[in-house]
């Protein structure tokens, strides 16, 4: 039992060390950004002509959001000849009548916007894409889930990226329109902030592999092609091409000062099933080309990082493995039938891994934020949900070892800046979700709990404060799952 906690404990830490190292990047790169910075009103090196750019806007059942999204396309600053807008609608509600109208409205405003709606879901979102690249006229394919607002500028400042002929995409920054919205939308941001603001950015100039966030970025088409275009045997059908492409010899661009913004879930139940699609996907892609990126790739760095990024999802089961353990183990040890004291010793070497995950937290709440220091409280609010999320994540992962396919699930999406006049839980797409995974996080609640009395009943302090974490992490994420469950159940019943 404690090799197995020892083992665990050591793959966590080798993923926090690496945000150190990626931190440590980030703060070397920054200073050392070269040239000049970036016209945004220019278009691509020299006087050429404007290229021509479609616009995609993947959609499936997003009625609440699609007016938005298409709205804020047609309004993007860029020559109404060399911009086509695609939405890509599979809805199987009334969003194909919202997407209608609002395309028939834009259309008659002289854009060139086209609805593509399918009646299957082939290849999901993958599919999509791929079919709307059939009749796309662009040579450059910029990407937009329903949930984002795009600033009007944003082609004006990410096209000069591909003025440089190897970058294959450019990606922008997430922000957060409703990240003040509660307890989970507050926790999502701190992890989105780290992964966009610091990994992304330490990746993109430090020549290592990253991977494309499936929108909010560009494309271009010469790319796609040559990498082998998209494809549906994973759930992160953008991460697979990123790397696919990468490994052509295509590189990314990073503009971490661009933001483009987005409604986070507002409800426990879309969160899990957004972190289990992005959880298997990942892991998926990781059995499908960790072994390409080991061999291939440009030096050291990018055959480390790559498999590092790829395989990042690891770190759920063994977290897991660390929660469940860590009492028993140290139970033992207050016994006096445990390991050696220079076996926990070593041990606390972790907390070196803590640091590092902490660090990137740090920097990245500090390079955006004037009140870093007030929103870093939320860091612990991250660190116990992630903890809390666990068990799901690990199914997930467990999913995808064990081959076992699912559907591509869509995040629910509210419109929750109107919350006030029409909150989320009274929308059609609120479900009372309530099913075996919860169950399990009661239980593996429960337990942890009674790992938490009894190491304070024996008195072995010094376990006490990383137990507590494990509980509050897992007790979080059930009591926002009782929650809405609780909301939407008791609007059912009305």
């Amino acid at each position: 039992m404690a090799t197995l906690y020892a083992i665990a404990l050591a793959v966590v830490t080798l993923y926090g060390l690496n945000h150190f190292w990626l931190s440590w990047r980030w703060a070397k790169t920054r200073a050392l950004v070269p040239g000049p910075v970036p016209d945004p009103a220019a278009t691509l090196a020299g006087d050429g002509p404007v290229p021509m750019v479609t616009v995609q806007i993947p959609l499936y059942n997003e009625s609440l959001v699609a007016d938005r999204v298409i709205a804020a396309c047609a309004r993007l600053d860029w020559p109404r000849d060399r911009l086509e807008i695609q939405v890509l609608d599979d809805s199987t509600d009334e969003t194909t009548g919202v997407v209608a109208r609002a395309v028939r409205f834009w259309r008659a405003q002289g854009m060139q916007m086209v609805h593509l709606h399918r009646t299957h879901r082939n290849g999901f979102k993958a599919g999509a894409l791929a079919a709307g690249l059939r009749s796309a006229r662009g040579g450059f394919i910029a990407m937009f889930d329903a949930d984002f607002v795009p600033p009007r500028d944003f082609l004006r400042r990410m096209m000069p990226r591909f003025s440089d002929p190897q970058v294959g995409f450019v990606q922008a920054r997430w922000a957060h329109l409703n990240d003040s919205n509660s307890l989970l939308t507050r926790m999502q941001s701190v992890g989105l902030d780290a992964h966009f603001a610091l990994e992304q950015e330490a990746r993109a100039r430090s020549g290592y592999p990253a991977g494309f966030n499936g929108t909010a970025g560009i494309w271009r088409l010469a790319c796609i092609e040559d990498a082998g275009g998209w494809s549906a045997d994973t759930l992160t059908e953008d991460l697979d091409l990123s790397y696919r492409a990468q490994l052509r010899g295509w590189r990314m661009a990073f503009l971490p000062e661009l933001a483009v913004p987005a409604e986070l879930p507002v409800e426990m139940g879309g969160f899990r099933a957004q972190q289990h699609r992005w959880t298997k996907g990942a892991m998926q892609t990781a059995m499908k080309l960790v072994r390409r990126v080991r061999k291939g790739g440009s030096g050291v760095g990018f055959r480390t990082q790559g498999t590092l990024h790829l395989t990042a999802t690891l770190g759920f089961p063994f977290m897991l493995v660390v929660a469940l353990l860590h009492a028993p183990v140290s139970l033992r040890k207050a016994a006096g039938a445990g390991p050696s004291e220079a076996f926990f010793a070593l041990l606390t070497l972790g907390i070196a891994g803590f640091a590092g995950f902490f660090l990137a937290h740090l920097l990245a709440q500090r390079s955006l934020y004037g009140d870093w220091a007030r929103r870093l409280v939320r860091f612990p609010l991250f660190l116990a949900a992630s903890i809390g999320m666990s068990l799901s994540n690990t199914i997930a992962v467990a999913e995808a070892l064990l081959g076992r396919r699912s559907p591509f699930v869509r995040t629910p999406k509210f419109n929750s800046l109107d919350n006030a006049s029409s909150p989320w839980w009274r929308s059609a797409y609120a479900v009372a979700r309530l099913g075996p995974v919860s169950f399990a996080e009661v239980m593996l609640a429960v337990y942890l709990t009674v790992g938490l009395f009894l190491l304070v009943w024996v008195g072995a302090w010094a376990s006490v404060p990383f137990q507590l974490l494990f509980v509050a992490g897992t007790w979080m994420v059930v009591g926002l799952t009782l929650r809405d469950a609780g909301l939407v159940g008791k609007f059912l019943r009305a």
